[in-house]
């Protein structure tokens, strides 16, 4: 039972992190800054995962100078 309870604890370390990746990509990238990066990361954990596929094709939404 013990062998178990490990593989259950891996098993949700391993799902945890998944759901967090988007979440560490937009953070460590360098695309947006400052809030337009909030509103992303905000996007992601209230919309979806959606948000973060168009993180990765639309942003940033506005050009730098």
């Amino acid at each position: 039972m013990e062998g178990a309870s490990v593989a259950l604890l891996l098993m949700l370390i391993v799902i945890g992190f998944v759901w967090l990746l988007p979440l560490i990509i937009i953070l460590l990238s360098r695309k947006t800054t400052g809030s337009e990066k909030l509103a992303w990361i905000l996007a992601v954990i209230f919309i979806s995962w959606f948000a973060w596929i168009f993180y990765l094709l639309l942003a940033p939404i506005k050009k730098k100078n």
